[in-house]
């Protein structure tokens, strides 16, 4: 239980960050892309570390909760991996050299 409550939260996060991006949420303070995807990585990198953490200071029944944080985690940053992959494959394919 406390595994799908890590997954849920963090996967929860990465969520609101990217449907805040698509309605523009911060533009008042001046956000552009580059925040978005900077709190998507901090939070991706952030629930893979805290794994750690919840695993050495958690009680027992709780400690499953870093497993579901590490899952979503992986997710995050194969999402993003594949986002930067397809970015640089679209800038080569733009300049024909």
């Amino acid at each position: 239980m406390a595994a799908t409550a890590g997954f849920a939260v963090t996967s929860l996060l990465l969520v609101l960050i990217a449907g805040s991006y698509l309605t523009d949420t911060f533009s008042s303070l001046d956000w552009q892309g580059g925040e978005y995807a900077y709190a998507f990585v901090w939070v991706t990198l952030g629930s893979v570390l805290m794994r750690a953490v919840v695993k050495a200071a958690a009680p027992a029944p709780w400690r499953s909760l870093g497993s579901g944080m590490l899952i979503t985690g992986v997710v995050g940053i194969v999402v993003v991996l594949t986002l930067v992959v397809l970015f640089v494959q679209g800038v080569e394919s733009m300049n024909p050299s």
